[in-house]
């Protein structure tokens, strides 16, 4: 499989590079477009880009510029980039019957983000078992709503497509030119969308501890709350930030847009209370939207730059730095200022190790953000809060935009596709290798200095 021994911090961004480059010729093709001209190279390279990243920007819009064929490639390149990969290669080698050495499952391993090879290949076909079925099962639903508003053929093609694109957080779709704007007052398909983001933004790593838990405890005639209890630390973690993210945020939307006319204020009570908690999930790396993000009212601007930048869980589709990251980052800060030498959750030690990456892809993740921001605004003149909006949805992988992304020009098209690459491979790289970093303490120690804090 990896034969000339690249390393995984390497070939995961090489993977992702190719992907996007080979999506990018084959959308460039006169086939691709519903007009049958060819596509501009930085327009076909983005849409790769985003579809690759699992973003959701556009520059040209998704339902009317590009044909059957390109659609095809669209949520082709969605469901790579879902799955990642090396995770589709694996696949497919697994489909052929090749032998998987040593090298190959460390990279395999390396890709899942997974703590050792045991079991990576049981794994994988857990992941495509999962996959596939969270899909199908959206199609099916959305397929009741579509198939009598848009026909059988459409309504079949629109539901697979907004099923693999919700489910890899990817928020594109081939409805119109507003994205469920027009299905704010439709509890199925704004229900069934909140679901497929939430299951594949929670991670595969939850789903498979809560289908053994609740297996065990089924077995064993053990109450709800002691399954729950039983859960690991890791699945219980990720549970309890991402819904508590979910629900201040859309708490925060709500209160905040409840009487502005041009996103919430015309709604019902019902479809306010909905559409709010809708607001708050997509906002954690899907890109859908059933109101307009540019009236937004700053309060809300700042709540869609937290939960975009933190992102959904570990071993998911989602973007973002991830929920726990962002948690063990923040018990970091929490641990210093308590003058805790260890930090516990659940009863159970988090290691100095852990909190230090977590600190690291933080601090790395903010700068980037930051530069971009301002490279954004040298190149479009956008204004502060729209660019920051921008940059922060493309490289958290979201796929929401404050009006930005239509007018950029080629340079700023160019800098939001290298922030949705960055974005979608830096994460899991740093973590890859901040993982191959181990070293014995140096024999050689130098002596303490004196530096001033403050």
């Amino acid at each position: 499989m990896f034969r000339h021994r690249i390393s995984s911090v390497r070939l995961i961004p090489l993977s992702f590079l190719a992907a996007i480059l080979l999506g990018a010729v084959l959308l460039m093709l006169p086939i691709s477009s519903a007009s049958g001209q060819a596509t501009a190279f930085t327009d076909a390279l983005f849409t790769s880009a985003t579809s690759v990243c699992v973003t959701g920007l556009t520059v040209v819009t998704t339902a009317y510029h590009w044909s059957i064929f390109g659609k095809v490639v669209i949520v082709c390149l969605i469901q790579i980039g879902g799955l990642g990969i090396i995770t589709i290669y694996s696949l497919i080698m697994l489909l052929a019957h090749r032998r998987f050495t040593l090298s190959d499952r460390i990279v395999l391993q390396d890709a899942l983000n997974l703590r050792n090879t045991s079991g990576v290949l049981k794994f994988l076909i857990r992941v495509i078992k999962a996959t596939l079925i969270f899909e199908l099962i959206g199609a099916a639903i959305y397929a009741i709503d579509f198939i009598p508003r848009f026909g059988i053929t459409r309504g079949i093609t629109i539901s697979v497509f907004n099923s693999v694109s919700a489910f890899c957080n990817a928020g594109m779709d081939i409805i119109g030119d507003s994205s469920l704007t027009g299905f704010y007052d439709n509890p199925l398909i704004l229900i069934t969308t909140m679901f497929l983001i939430f299951a594949g933004g929670i991670g595969y790593v939850v789903w498979f501890d809560i289908a053994s838990t609740v297996k065990n405890g089924a077995t064993k005639r053990i109450s709800p709350r002691q399954i729950i209890r039983r859960l690991p630390e890791h699945s219980k973690l990720s549970l309890i930030i991402t819904l508590t993210l979910i629900l201040s945020g859309g708490l925060i939307i709500f209160i905040t847009e409840y009487s502005n006319p041009d996103t919430i204020g015309s709604m019902t009570l019902s479809q306010k209370i909905l559409n709010s908690l809708f607001e708050s999930i997509t906002f954690r790396t899907a890109g859908f939207n059933t109101f307009p993000q540019a009236p937004m009212r700053d309060i809300s601007c700042v709540a869609a730059y937290t939960l975009m930048f933190i992102g959904g869980s570990p071993v998911g589709t989602a973007g973002g730095v991830k929920t726990i990251t962002f948690f063990l980052a923040v018990m970091n800060v929490v641990s210093y200022i308590r003058g805790e030498n260890d930090t516990t959750i659940f009863n159970r030690r988090i290691t100095a190790e852990q909190m230090r990456k977590s600190t690291v892809i933080i601090s790395v993740s903010a700068v980037a953000v930051l530069i971009m921001t301002i490279l954004l605004n040298i190149i479009n003149d956008v204004g502060l809060k729209d660019g920051l909006f921008e940059v922060i949805s493309a490289s958290a992988t979201v796929g929401l935009t404050r009006d930005v992304t239509p007018i950029l020009n080629t340079g700023g098209k160019l800098l939001i596709t290298f922030a949705m690459y960055i974005g979608r491979i830096a994460p899991l790289s740093m973590v890859v290798f901040f993982a191959g970093q181990h070293r014995e303490d140096n024999r050689l120690k130098y002596p303490e200095t004196k530096i001033y804090i403050g």
